[in-house]
């Protein structure tokens, strides 16, 4: 409610502050606070949404990581990963790390573009607009990253990941200002790959 795009936006509070209050755990008590992360961006439902993608490519980043919901079996959103929302999440929340999922999900493709931006109005913005008008006229600027075609769901170190895998996580952290430290490399719980950081 207070830190979304409103209207669309949930009724309750899922910040690591919001969990604070609701589990009743004083907020000097928390020391870390891990941000879950998808190597791409989704988004249930309607709102504004800079790197959706309405192609192929939108359709293709929904079958493989099987992007529909549990319980509705409505077929989420899905865009290129956005660092602009990355890093207000970083600061919104004090995250410490992230847990970067589904990275197995971009193994195949050539390249893979990272929005590091927006333009708004003819100007270049790094930070989350903080108005309606702002968010639904942003555009995306994007970095393209070289991508990998090796299937990375056998690796369990960072090191064993190939090399524009590995440039890829790092430049995540680079953008978000947060460092990874665990990446899920397909859906199986022991498919995971933990760093120490």
């Amino acid at each position: 409610m207070d830190h979304g795009t409103y209207p669309f936006v949930t009724s309750s509070n899922p910040t690591a502050g919001g969990a604070a209050v609701g589990s009743g755990i004083g907020p000097t008590k928390i020391t870390r606070v891990i941000g879950i992360l998808k190597a791409y961006t989704t988004r249930v439902g309607s709102g504004p949404f800079p790197t959706e993608l309405f192609d192929e490519m939108g359709e293709y980043l929904r079958k493989q990581g099987g992007e529909f919901g549990v319980t509705t079996g409505r077929a989420r959103r899905c865009g290129w990963f956005d660092a602009v929302i990355g890093r207000y999440a970083v600061r919104v929340n004090g995250i410490t790390d992230f847990f970067l999922t589904k990275l197995d999900v971009l193994s195949g493709l050539e390249r893979v573009p990272v929005c590091v931006a927006y333009e708004i109005d003819g100007r270049r913005v790094d930070d989350m607009p903080m108005t309606q008008t702002d968010v639904h006229h942003a555009v995306p600027v994007y970095e393209e990253m070289p991508g990998w075609f090796e299937d990375i769901s056998r690796c369990r170190d960072f090191a064993e990941l190939p090399p524009a895998a590995r440039a890829y996580v790092e430049r995540i952290e680079e953008l978000t200002g947060a460092p990874v430290s665990a990446i899920g490399v397909g859906p199986g719980r022991d498919e995971t790959i933990t760093r120490d950081i």
